[in-house]
């Protein structure tokens, strides 16, 4: 069974391996970021709530992105595994997610954090040509990403050291390669 939580910054190539190994595998890709536009498309009660955020220009909260995501790990096509991109973002979702996988007895995940240098990173959203996609607020975004982020890594790295009868929990890769090489390595550390 394939639990994968992917990390990495914008632009590291993470939502696009991990679609690549979703369907390769045959399981879900949950991003949130797709969860939260289809619950506001859907006009579910978690939906309408999120859209009023969207709306104004706020930030969705921590709870009801949690309760998006247990909603979402909640349904039957999970089962056979899944691929969690862009949670968490935090070490208390972190906790959270333990906690909640626990629960849904869906326990031995995996965290991938697909790591590339940030000029790498700034290029490659620079490419992709979007209005909003400066090279000030990308590099605003990858300080932001490196803030939040950096503790995550240093939680997931801790709890697999903390017990060494559990293999290792974070397995980081380099991004900075082509994306068929990205993949391939991807493949090689999920099949052990």
């Amino acid at each position: 069974m394939t639990r994968l939580i992917f990390l990495g910054p914008p632009g590291s190539g993470k939502g696009t391996q991990a679609q690549i190994l979703a369907e390769d595998l045959n399981i879900p890709h949950i991003s949130t970021g797709e969860i939260l536009r289809r619950a506001m498309q859907e006009q579910t009660p978690l939906g309408i709530k999120a859209q009023s955020y969207v709306n104004s220009g706020d930030l969705v909260p921590d709870q009801l992105v949690q309760d998006l995501v247990q909603e979402r790990l909640s349904q039957p096509d999970v089962k056979s595994g899944w691929i969690l991109d862009g949670f968490p973002r935090k070490v208390t979702q972190a906790v959270f997610l333990e906690k909640l996988l626990a629960e849904l007895n869906q326990g031995g995940e995996r965290v991938i954090n697909l790591d590339a240098p940030d000029d790498v990173v700034v290029a490659r959203l620079l490419d992709r040509g979007r209005k909003d996609d400066t090279e000030t607020v990308i590099r605003h975004r990858l300080d932001v990403y490196r803030a939040e982020t950096a503790p995550l890594i240093d939680y997931y790295r801790d709890s697999a050291s903390a017990d060494l009868s559990v293999r290792q929990t974070l397995i980081t890769v380099n991004g900075d390669q082509s994306q068929e090489e990205v993949t391939n390595e991807l493949k090689k550390v999920i099949t052990q």
